[in-house]
């Protein structure tokens, strides 16, 4: 039998635990869910399409993810994404929907194009995400000189989440690219983004310096 919107709700409220809370709202989710358990959720209910869009418009921070995870890429068009991306409650809830949807969506390149000059920050960050995964993947057509120029004039004053995500593609061009990278490097020890980004013992930082630098240790 389907689950309802109610439902659903309800089952995330049960999860309701305040040490995650504190986790997650430290990192901009406003929400108390543990995330293992919601995953244990969105088995339990199994794709639903319907029900994800319902979710997505509950206004409940935790009800976007868990649309996210019980919805299916394809049955998404590009203004559908469109719309999503830009009404995404959280920090998590940008992540997973280019993660876990748009990379995983046909119209991924269209949108990429689309929203990489965007008004919108957040639609610009998610142009930078799935600008990083072509960089890694498949970056035939890209011109990667370009993307440095832009991402050496736009990096230090970008928004926070669109920072991230472009700094992340400065970091793979440097990762992936030989021919590059002392480039990457140099605009990255200049710009001094997330230099003192606090990263715990055993991670890579995100300066991107530092973050080439390990991530290129490891291929040889």
């Amino acid at each position: 039998m389907p689950v309802t919107l109610a439902e659903a709700l309800a089952d995330l409220a049960a999860l309701e635990d305040p040490k995650a809370r504190a986790v997650n709202e430290r990192h901009g989710d406003a929400h108390g869910a543990n995330l293992s358990r919601m995953r244990a959720l969105a088995k339990r209910i199994g794709t639903d399409p319907e029900l994800a869009g319902e979710l997505w418009a509950s206004g409940d921070v935790a009800g976007q993810l868990l649309g996210i995870l019980v919805t299916k890429p394809r049955v998404l068009d590009a203004g559908d994404l469109d719309r999503m991306v830009r009404e995404t409650l959280s920090s998590k809830a940008h992540d997973w929907l280019v993660a876990y949807i748009v990379k995983k969506s046909p119209l991924a390149e269209e949108l990429r194009v689309r929203w990489l000059d965007d008004a919108d920050a957040d639609a610009r960050a998610a142009a930078w995400s799935l600008t990083s995964a072509r960089v890694a993947k498949s970056p035939e057509g890209l011109d990667l000189d370009a993307l440095l120029d832009r991402i050496e004039r736009e990096l230090a004053g970008a928004p926070a989440r669109e920072q991230w995500a472009m700094n992340e593609t400065l970091a793979t061009i440097g990762i992936h690219h030989p021919a590059e990278r002392d480039r990457a490097i140099a605009i990255g020890e200049r710009l001094q983004v997330l230099a003192d980004y606090p990263t715990p013992p055993n991670c890579t930082s995100p300066f991107a310096p530092l973050w080439i630098a390990e991530m290129v240790s490891r291929q040889g």
